[in-house]
C-alpha cells in the first residue's frame, strides 16, 4: 500500500509506447501510473508498491497457459516474457484483494488465470490483426443490469463500443469463478467480465483509452479503478 497521495496504478506493457494511451487515460483521475515493462521492475516488488492494476491490451495469450498448442492456420503475436510479467502481477493482485481494470487482452489473461479458455481467432465483424494501432470497428453488447460495469457507465442494456482483437470467448469458455456481465448483441462473444468473489474485478473486451470511439461515461472505469485504489476500506 502506498503513501503517495496519488493511488499508484500499475500498467504492465510491452513498451511504454503501447502503455501510454491507457497511463494518458489514467492521470486526469488523479492516479499515479506505474509503468511497468519485462525485465524492469519485478512483479514482487511492483506488488508492494501498488493500489491497483490496470491490465492493458497488446499481445495474444500464450495457448498453452490454457493448455492447448498454437493452431498452424491462425497468425498469433506471443510475448511470453509479457504473459510471465502479467500473471504474475494478476495473480498477485487477486490474492490482494486489489481493484482490477482488464482490457481486451487484460479480460481475456483474466478469464485464462481464472481457469477458462480462449478461441485463437475469431471470425466475422472483428479485426483479424492483434495491432493495437489498426483501425477499429464498432458492434453493439448488452450490458447486464445491475452489474458493476452497468453502475459504472450508468445503465444496463445495449451500447454501441469499439472491436480491436482477433481472439475471444464465448460463454462455454469462461472461467466458472467469473460472471459475464455484457456480451456482443450479434455474436454473444462475452465482451465484460467480474469476479464476485473479490471486491472490484471489472474486465471489458473493448478500448474505453480510446476515447474518439466509445462513449463518454466509459472513462469512468479509469475513474472507478483509482476510486477504488484510494479507497480500499470503501
Amino acid at each position: 500500500m502506498t503513501t503517495s497521495a496519488k493511488p499508484i496504478i500499475a500498467v504492465p506493457a510491452s513498451n511504454e509506447k503501447q502503455a501510454q494511451p491507457y497511463i494518458d487515460a489514467l492521470i486526469p483521475w488523479e492516479a499515479d501510473p506505474l509503468l511497468l515493462v519485462p525485465g524492469g521492475v519485478s512483479p514482487r516488488e511492483a506488488l508492494e508498491r501498488m493500489d491497483g492494476l490496470l491490465l492493458i491490451g497488446g499481445a495474444d495469450v500464450h495457448p498453452r497457459r490454457y493448455g492447448s498448442e498454437p493452431d498452424p492456420a491462425v497468425t498469433l503475436d506471443l510475448d511470453e516474457a509479457r504473459d510471465a510479467m502479467d500473471i504474475e502481477l494478476l495473480e498477485g493482485a487477486l490474492a490482494r484483494n486489489l481493484p482490477i481494470v482488464a482490457i481486451c487482452r487484460g479480460l481475456q489473461l483474466l478469464n485464462v488465470v481464472s481457469g477458462g479458455s480462449l478461441s485463437q481467432h475469431i471470425t466475422g465483424h472483428r479485426n483479424d490483426a492483434p495491432d493495437a494501432l489498426s483501425k477499429s470497428i464498432q458492434h453493439r453488447i448488452w450490458i447486464a443490469p445491475g452489474s458493476k460495469l452497468a453502475s459504472i457507465v450508468g445503465s444496463g442494456g445495449q451500447v454501441r463500443v469499439n472491436s480491436l482483437h482477433h481472439q475471444g470467448l464465448m460463454e462455454a469458455q469462461r472461467a466458472p469463478v467469473l460472471m459475464t456481465t455484457a456480451y456482443g448483441v450479434e455474436d454473444g462473444l462475452v465482451e465484460a467480465l467480474e469476479s464476485p468473489h473479490h471486491r472490484f474485478v471489472v474486465a471489458v473486451q473493448c478500448h474505453p483509452e480510446r476515447t474518439d470511439e466509445l462513449p463518454e461515461q466509459f472513462q469512468r472505469l479509469f475513474a472507478a479503478l483509482v476510486y477504488q485504489a484510494a479507497n480500499p476500506e470503501g
